[in-house]
């Protein structure tokens, strides 16, 4: 069928695959860092295509057909009536609309009038809440603003030449606070309430739709965000979840419709097929493990792994609640982590470094069970981060997560979703494909774990953690009984 590229515009750097849009094979890549003010907090969207220039020289995208957009989520690119900045683009990492998140969710009434509305509960990074600050702390910059996007967006809108017509797609729209994944519409009154008059908001793409075609005939499709465009080129379908080992956690699914959760616990992100991620975050992951390592004076990850290896399932009977920085999943803000059990002969190295890996593990496994609890099959667990490589990692993850493991290879997964995506949109275009079912490609080459003659073990871990955490937090998980 041709060749097709995908661009990732992360946080801190872009990287395009350029690859065969039948198989999927990797042909060329390229990789460019941002400026080094591009990652704060707000910068100038110029510096993503600057970035993105470079990653693409060398003739890097010669004889490319299409083109997919994967960006870094809930940044908000403010623009006034004729298409202008009013003000550098707002990032996902800026905190200051903490206190109008706060403020968003009592005016319209709750939390769970927000996850009725839009499947999710505004939260610092969201660009609802980003306008709302805007409204309160940039009150003539405010009035400028005539329309919205996210990076995605406006990438696409400038490979295309700044066309009238602005796009977006399901997946990153269902990010933004004021679109539901599960009526699949805008609510624009919400807006309304954030920011103190409506704007014009980008169409939302279906997933094989493109976006537009480039006067030199480059077809560029819908584009999405990273976490769907990381889903799509993992492959991952119904039964699959996926674990993020970052300082903070993740779990998210996929699922056939959206999960309206009155807790917030559960955000209902849109994929890039159609289908539904839901994702459960936890604040504590791979800081634990750190945190442990520098507690016993070890330099590396690794050297912590091989110590929790001379431990045993249950750490001699010692339980670290990992809950360093406060925790969103169970909803305890202001708590510390605990580390419960001690006893003469659990107090050695190995055990605590064991205990970190288990505590890490089933707090995840915690968050997998919220999903769990609200009908989401899971059949497999994909875990990705760094730490998945460690032994200990994998030793136990299977048994606690109660799954299969697979541990894909690194890779650039939400560049090849973006190039997937552009494979289908091409396919479309040509009448090769159907706007129902993407392109096949191969699935990533992974490391599999079976839970095995360990399941039992690994359950005995959960209930004895699971106790400990309901002795020191009763009623965490159901805050109403």
């Amino acid at each position: 069928m041709g060749i097709v590229a995908g661009l990732d515009s992360s946080s801190a750097f872009t990287r395009i695959v350029v690859c065969d849009a039948d198989t999927g094979a990797v042909l060329r890549q390229g990789y460019a860092p941002h400026p080094a003010e591009a990652k704060a907090t707000e910068i100038d969207p110029q510096a993503w295509l600057l970035s993105l220039g470079d990653a693409a020289a060398g003739g890097l995208l010669e004889g490319v057909q299409a083109i997919g957009v994967s960006a870094q989520q809930h940044g908000l690119v403010p623009l006034d009536a004729q298409g202008n900045l009013v003000r550098p683009a707002l990032l996902g990492n800026d905190k200051r609309a903490q206190v109008a998140a706060a403020d968003l969710i009592d005016a319209l009434g709750g939390r769970q009038a927000w996850a009725e509305a839009v499947g999710s509960v505004p939260q610092a990074a969201q660009p609802v809440s980003k306008l709302r600050w805007m409204a309160r702390a940039e009150p003539d910059t405010a009035r400028r603003v005539a329309a919205v996007m996210q990076p995605h967006d406006w990438l696409v809108w400038q490979l295309l030449g700044r066309p009238g017509r602005r796009t977006t797609d399901r997946g990153g729209a269902s990010g933004t606070g004021f679109w539901s994944a599960g009526t699949g519409s805008y609510r624009p009154d919400l807006v309304e309430l954030a920011l103190g008059h409506q704007v014009a908001l980008p169409e939302v793409l279906g997933p094989a739709e493109a976006a537009g075609t480039t006067p030199e005939g480059l077809l560029i499709s819908a584009g999405t965000g990273e976490t769907m465009a990381a889903a799509f080129g993992l492959g991952v379908g119904i039964g699959d979840a996926v674990v993020s080992l970052g300082a903070s956690g993740s779990v998210m699914t996929v699922h056939h419709e959206a999960l309206a959760d009155p807790s917030g616990m559960i955000t209902s992100f849109a994929d890039a097929t159609g289908m539904h991620l839901p994702v459960v975050h936890t604040l504590n992951a791979v800081r634990a493990l750190r945190g442990t390592a520098e507690l016993l004076g070890l330099g590396e990850l690794q050297e912590l792994s091989a110590l929790a290896m001379k431990s045993t399932p249950g750490s001699s009977g010692l339980v670290l609640l990992p809950y360093l920085e406060g925790e969103r999943t169970p909803q305890l803000p202001h708590t510390a982590g605990t580390l419960s059990g001690l006893r003469r002969e659990s107090m050695k190295p190995e055990h605590l470094a064991r205990a970190a890996f288990e505590g890490m593990l089933c707090s995840l496994a915690d968050a997998l069970d919220v999903l769990r609890g609200r009908g989401v099959e899971v059949r497999r667990v994909f875990l990705l981060g760094a730490a998945a490589e460690l032994p200990a990692v994998q030793a136990a993850a299977p048994a606690i997560f109660g799954a299969q493991v697979v541990v894909p290879q690194p890779a650039d997964y939400a560049a090849l979703g973006a190039a997937r995506q552009a494979a289908w949109a091409l396919g479309v275009s040509q009448g090769t494909l159907s706007p129902g079912a993407p392109p096949a490609w191969q699935g990533a080459a992974a490391q599999i774990f079976e839970p095995g003659d360990e399941l039992a073990v690994g359950q005995a871990v959960r209930r004895q953690y699971g106790a400990t955490r309901e002795q020191i937090h009763p009623g965490a998980f159901n805050p109403t009984s």
